[in-house]
């Protein structure tokens, strides 16, 4: 009889355990983080644009929050996606650059980062990455699955993901074969025999990959998962013929316009890119998980092209500029039910601040060394702890910095062979566009910001800003 009794008691303690568990749960919402690539501030109607349709971004951010002085990690796509990962500037991140590694792909991030995967996995996350990673290629320190990712599919490799219609692409290490016919590079091109373009185009990878998505999002509807969902468009192919390095499976209604091709071809990747969010949308609205689910939308760097399209809205500069056409990017944050609707901040926040904002969201500790943070405060419509500065290097064209600090922005150029170069100033309160460069008339914002850059770079032999440091 008492041997009943226990079991009874046994049980229903364990029906309240698992109730617990069921609403801890819950209160951790599910995150999704969409980077494009390559794709300018003002490519989105929502942050001006008026030829490109992207009616499911825009009604994210009417619904949503969005940030008008965001900024990506920097002006190209490696580094900038490590800072997003590990939440530590290009200063004394440890990929700075898009520097080729052996056995192939680019410079990885070594065993020893701690990333954002890793921390929401072991808070109990479901982790899976679709599209682009360029950190680390399969079986290697830097192999997403080493680094927090429960599962992987898409792109190891940079310059393979330069090709939306490839041979192959990756599913947690093995590799998965297309229907694609495709002509590689020689070996001793600069892209190692790796760039490539497709001859017979049946399989567009950005579909599969989203597909993949999807079904992550529906295996995991009754868990905790954050999807990291880099998609590859719109980044060119420069290694396909003129006139097609910019690759979609059809340009369709944009084909009607009195457009050149390549920009009917551009605004129909942006279009394209704007379903797959409405279909995660829509889903998440299917299996009832909207309002325990944040999405967040940005992309790597600015746009990488001059057009009539005005890709990066009325900002200098494009891809690899420290100007603000190349790092001030989108971020829409989504959160139905929780987010005021039709929000706008203008918060001056980046790619350093992804990790201890979502260290915020899931209430997992954050780690103290990260240079960036929360801008949880600013999504709810609180009060928002402000940067002292916002710092970028770039390691090619001369070598560059670059400081936000508050109003004032300061670009350094060609420091390789100069590290003292002058310093440009710029209000951006006043000038936005960087059109005027008032250095001369403000010495002791010079002088900070100098020392600004001074103080945020650490010298790494992997990657010497200044000839000294070679």
């Amino acid at each position: 009889m008492i041997r009943n009794y226990l079991i009874v008691i046994f049980f229903c303690l364990s029906v309240l355990v698992n109730c617990h568990s069921d609403k801890k749960k819950i209160q951790s919402p599910n995150i999704i983080l969409i980077i494009t690539d390559d794709m300018g501030y003002g490519d989105l109607g929502c942050y001006g644009q008026k030829k490109i349709l992207t009616p499911n971004l825009d009604r994210l951010a009417t619904e949503g929050i969005r940030f008008t002085d965001h900024y990506a990690g920097t002006c190209v796509c490696a580094p900038s996606r490590c800072v997003l990962m590990t939440g530590l500037h290009t200063g004394h991140s440890v990929v700075r650059g898009n520097k080729e590694a052996d056995p192939y792909g680019q410079f990885q991030i070594p065993d020893e980062t701690i990333t954002v995967a890793e921390l929401l996995k072991r808070a109990g996350y479901s982790t899976g990455l679709f599209g682009k990673w360029g950190l680390g290629v399969e079986n290697t320190p830097g192999d997403p699955q080493n680094q927090g990712f429960d599962e992987f599919f898409g792109y190891y490799c940079q310059i393979h993901a330069h090709n939306s219609f490839p041979e192959y692409l990756y599913h947690n290490r093995s590799r998965i074969n297309l229907k694609n016919e495709v002509v590689y590079m020689p070996k001793d091109s600069w892209s190692r025999g790796l760039g490539s373009y497709a001859t017979s185009k049946i399989e567009y990878s950005n579909d599969l990959i989203v597909d993949k998505a999807l079904d992550f999002i529906f295996r995991n509807k009754n868990n905790s998962f954050f999807l990291y969902l880099p998609v590859t468009i719109p980044h060119d192919n420069g290694e396909a013929p003129a006139g097609e390095q910019l690759e979609i499976p059809s340009t369709g209604f944009y084909a009607d316009s009195s457009w050149s091709k390549e920009d009917q071809t551009y605004a129909a990747m942006i279009t394209h890119m704007d379903g797959y969010v409405g279909s995660i949308r829509n889903l998440l609205e299917e299996l009832d998980i909207a309002t325990n689910t944040v999405i967040f939308f940005t992309s790597d760097n600015g746009g990488f092209r001059y057009s009539d399209l005005k890709h990066n809205g009325t900002y200098r500069g494009i891809k690899r500029d420290l100007y603000e056409g190349g790092i001030r990017v989108p971020l829409i944050a989504w959160w139905p039910g929780t987010i005021k609707a039709g929000a706008e901040s203008n918060h001056i926040s980046g790619f350093i601040d992804f990790m201890p904002t979502i260290c915020a969201l899931a209430g997992i500790e954050t780690l103290e060394y990260l240079d960036g943070i929360s801008y949880l405060p600013a999504i709810l419509n609180n009060k928002q702890d402000s940067h002292e500065y916002l710092y970028w290097e770039f390691h090619e064209m001369g070598n560059r910095q670059a400081v936000r600090m508050g109003k004032w922005k300061g670009v350094r150029l060609n420091v390789f062979e100069n590290p003292e170069a002058p310093i440009e100033l710029y209000d951006l309160e006043a000038d936005p566009a960087e059109t005027n460069n008032i250095a001369e008339d403000n010495p002791d914002i010079v002088s900070k910001i100098k020392d600004i850059m001074k103080q945020a770079h650490v010298a790494d032999k992997n990657w010497p800003l200044f000839s000294s440091e070679f």
